[in-house]
């Protein structure tokens, strides 16, 4: 193959991965969109928790091979992570702004180095412990900033969010052996159904826009860019898709101001704004040794 070649499909790559972490970014659109305020604030997370991750379980299970489908006692802790991840974040992105949501989660990162070292026995580089100190310092700024505001308890969920989303990404290498596109199909399917009975309780009727919605934030959002990430990785080294990968949370709130108007403290603009510097301290000058994926949430 010749370079030219060679880089073409290395452009082609970088912008996949790109285009996903875009599609990743819409979250907060379709979260703050006006359709789903008609949803008491108090169900809408677990709602939208339960149909976003079925309607995208549902369309990966094409992607799995199903000769490769089998069970591990692993699975357990993970299905549990992944779940408590799932509501956590969508509930979040209800009760605090799409910025504090989104980055709050992003500081898994931090989050599964720690606990890389503490179970996995993953060294940590002095510039990985940098890395934690910014984005710890952002942490602070956004959550003792929103302190006496009605986006407090948001913030809390979003960041315990950011914990389960680690030990999501602790369980995969765990199970780094297993499909991933099973792995991932199993966790948003499990997901669903162990909220499902609580959404069938709450008695909320959803109208056809909303279930639409509901499709095309599983399928559009979190869904399609998982398949378009896997394959565009097996192109692009991990330093690369990770950095590419922080459009996602950086997109996310200017999406939701363009199309809501919705607005973000100082306090939290400048805590994202460590966070990302945290981030980037961490993957530009330090190369991880595994891609931590978003949710994606």
């Amino acid at each position: 193959m010749t370079d030219e070649v060679e880089q073409a499909k290395l452009f082609r790559a970088r912008m996949l991965v790109l285009l996903a972490s875009v599609l990743w970014s819409l979250s907060g659109v379709f979260i703050k969109s006006p359709p789903f305020e008609s949803i008491p604030e108090t169900d809408r997370g677990l709602i939208l928790a339960c149909y976003r991750a079925l309607f995208a379980g549902l369309f990966l299970l094409p992607f799995v091979k199903f000769k490769y489908v089998r069970w591990r006692p692993g699975l357990i802790p993970l299905l549990i992570a992944f779940a408590s991840m799932n509501l956590l974040f969508m509930t979040a992105m209800t009760k605090t702004s799409a910025a504090a949501a989104i980055f709050l989660q992003n500081t898994s990162v931090v989050w599964a180095m720690v606990f890389g070292f503490l179970f996995l026995k993953e060294r940590i580089e002095r510039g990985s412990v940098l890395a934690i100190l910014i984005v710890l310092a952002g942490i602070f700024c956004i959550v003792a900033g929103d302190w006496a505001s009605e986006n407090f308890s948001g913030n809390l969920i979003a960041l315990t969010s950011g914990v389960c989303y680690s030990l999501v990404v602790l369980f995969f290498r765990v199970l780094r052996d297993e499909h991933p596109a099973w792995l991932v199909a199993l966790c948003l399917l499990t997901s669903a159904g162990i909220v499902a009975p609580w959404v069938g309780s709450l008695g909320v009727s959803l109208t056809g826009q909303q279930f639409f919605l509901l499709a095309l934030l599983g399928v559009v959002q979190l869904g399609a860019p998982y398949v378009i990430f896997s394959h565009a990785v097996k192109t692009v080294n991990s330093q690369e898709a990770a950095l590419l990968v922080l459009a996602e949370p950086i997109l996310n709130p200017i999406w939701v101001w363009l199309f809501w108007g919705e607005t973000v403290s100082m306090e939290t603009l400048i805590g994202c704004s460590l966070i990302i510097l945290g981030l980037l301290v961490r993957f530009l000058f330090f190369r991880p040794k595994q891609i931590l994926k978003p949710n994606n949430a």
